[in-house]
C-alpha cells in the first residue's frame, strides 16, 4: 500500500465512522477504577438498565485497555449516563466523558466495516518490513491479508494498548530495555508506559517539538 492509498483508506474510514456515529446517540468514557472494579460487569449492568428503558440491543463495552485499572468504556448514551450516575457503587475513582462523536471500537461501528473493506480489497498490502503491532490483538502483523483482517476488526473491537505495551517490552531476565522516545506535545504515551512497565519507562525520553520563534 503506498502513501496515497493509505491516506484514502484513512479518509474513507473516518467518514464511515462519523456516519455510524450519527445513527444513535453514543459516546465514550475514560474510567479509572479501584482494584476491585469489575468493568465487564459494570457494562452488563448498564446494558440491562438500557433494556429496562426499552432500548433494543444496547451496546456498552470496553473500547480501550489503557493501563492497569484504566479503561475507556463506550456505548449508547443511556448506558454511559448510568455508569456516571453509579460510579461510586461500581468502584470507579474517576469517570470522564471524552470529546468524541460516537462509540468507537464497539459493535456500533459495524456500519463502517463495509466501506473500509471495499477500499482494502482494491489495494495491495505487502508483508511489513519492520515489526508493526496491531492494537486489535497486541501482536505483530504477519502478512498483507492479516493486516486487512485486523484493520477491519479494530473498528468494532477494543484497543488493546496495555497488552501491546506488554508485548513490545517483553524481555528476558537481565536483558536491557530499548530507548523509547515520545515526540511532540504531551506525555500521554509515557504516562501509560510508566503504569504498565516501570523498568521500560526508565529508558523513556520525551522530545518536545515547538514552533520556532519569529
Amino acid at each position: 500500500m503506498d502513501f496515497s492509498e493509505a491516506l484514502y483508506a484513512v479518509k474513507v474510514r473516518a467518514e464511515a465512522m462519523q456516519e455510524a456515529s450519527e445513527r444513535v446517540p453514543s459516546g465514550m468514557l475514560s474510567v479509572i477504577g479501584r482494584p476491585e472494579a469489575k468493568y465487564g460487569y459494570a457494562c452488563l449492568q448498564a446494558r440491562e438498565h438500557c433494556q429496562s428503558l426499552g432500548l433494543q440491543d444496547p451496546v456498552c463495552s470496553i473500547a480501550s485497555y489503557l493501563f492497569p485499572d484504566g479503561r475507556v468504556i463506550a456505548g449508547h448514551q443511556q448506558a454511559l449516563e448510568f455508569l456516571q450516575e453509579n460510579s461510586r457503587k461500581l468502584h470507579f475513582l474517576r469517570v470522564r466523558p471524552l470529546p468524541v462523536s460516537g462509540a468507537f471500537h464497539t459493535p456500533l461501528m459495524e456500519p463502517a466495516v463495509g466501506p473500509l473493506r471495499d477500499v482494502l480489497r482494491k489495494v495491495e498490502i505487502g508483508r511489513p518490513q519492520i515489526s508493526v503491532y496491531s492494537n486489535a490483538d497486541g501482536k505483530r502483523y504477519m502478512h498483507g491479508e492479516h493486516v486487512r483482517k485486523l484493520l477491519l476488526k479494530q473498528l468494532v473491537s477494543p484497543v488493546k494498548w496495555e497488552q501491546t505495551l506488554h508485548a513490545l517490552y517483553e524481555r528476558r531476565q537481565g536483558q536491557d530495555f530499548p530507548h523509547t522516545y515520545e515526540v511532540g506535545p504531551g506525555k500521554q504515551l509515557g504516562s501509560t508506559l510508566q503504569k504498565c512497565n516501570l523498568k521500560a519507562f526508565r529508558s523513556y525520553t520525551h522530545v518536545d517539538v515547538t514552533a520556532p520563534h519569529d
